[in-house]
């Protein structure tokens, strides 16, 4: 579990809560800041538009279900993938590209595995490239849209917290004659807009940059993979190929590789 997102989300919470009934009424403020008339509006409002965006009801509750996608630890280790691409390597070397097929029955990556049967059945480099950038590309393609989903989310919570603030002033300005209205319709309005700055602010803008993030780091490593897997058809030394690999990660990150090195490297570049 990624304990940073839980504990933003929390801590986030926890910092409104506190600045709420810090003052002199303490918990009992809480309740200043809960009507249900400006929840439906901001919250159910933004969603049901969302809904309206989507293609699908059932791409509208897997986009929602990608929150929990921010919550796991993506388990993506760049260092013992560059090796099991350099072991890949020196199989291929020694014994043949065939003898790979044997060595793949054991990668659990199933991206690095499409691409190592792609050579073991003799694919046209070119081709092996295009097939595996297509791929990316798609992989791109269905992240993004899951990404766009929050960000239009984030866009949506201010929006809708704006058509509820200006139903709570119209509200209001019906009742001028009234004092004792004002206060309370003044109230509603300006909560209906904390709900749509707190929906953007809160959830939807870092969910969105958490899994920008994610796929971020999930397609340099697939094009790590897509590197490895071309230098190893193209039958280049596997320590042409480490250096080569290496150069996609941080100069702090590259003593990893040199200090976990495989059995054939020695540990060494």
């Amino acid at each position: 579990m990624d304990i940073a997102t839980i504990i933003g989300i929390v801590g986030c919470a926890a910092a409104v809560v506190y600045g709420i009934v810090s003052g002199d009424q303490g918990f009992a403020a809480l309740g200043n800041f809960w009507d249900m008339s400006s929840f439906l509006i901001t919250i159910c409002g933004s969603l049901m538009c969302m809904m309206t965006m989507s293609g699908s009801i059932g791409d509208f509750v897997n986009s929602l279900k990608s929150f929990l996608l921010t919550t796991k630890t993506l388990e993506s280790n760049e260092a013992d993938t560059i090796h099991k691409i350099i072991d890949l390597a020196n199989v291929a070397r020694k014994e043949g590209l065939l003898q790979l097929e044997e060595a793949a029955a054991d990668i659990d990556d199933d991206f690095l595995k499409k691409g190592i049967m792609l050579i073991v059945d003799g694919t046209d480099q070119e081709l092996v490239s295009s097939i595996l950038e297509t791929e990316l590309e798609c992989i791109e393609q269905r992240h993004g849209k899951v990404i766009g989903f929050w960000d239009n989310l984030a866009a949506m919570g201010p929006a809708w917290g704006m058509i509820g603030t200006l139903i709570g002033l119209i509200n209001m300005l019906k009742l001028l004659d009234d004092p004792s209205s004002i206060g309370p319709n003044m109230a509603v309005a300006l909560v209906t807009t904390m709900y749509g700055s707190l929906l953007a602010n809160w959830i939807a803008t870092p969910i969105a940059t958490k899994l920008r993030a994610r796929n971020k780091q999930e397609i340099m490593m697939k094009e790590v993979i897509c590197e490895g897997i071309l230098s190893i058809q193209a039958g280049e030394n596997p320590r042409v190929i480490e250096e080569k690999l290496k150069s996609f990660l941080a100069p702090k990150d590259r003593n990893d590789v040199l200090n976990n090195g495989s059995p054939e490297q020695g540990g060494e570049a």
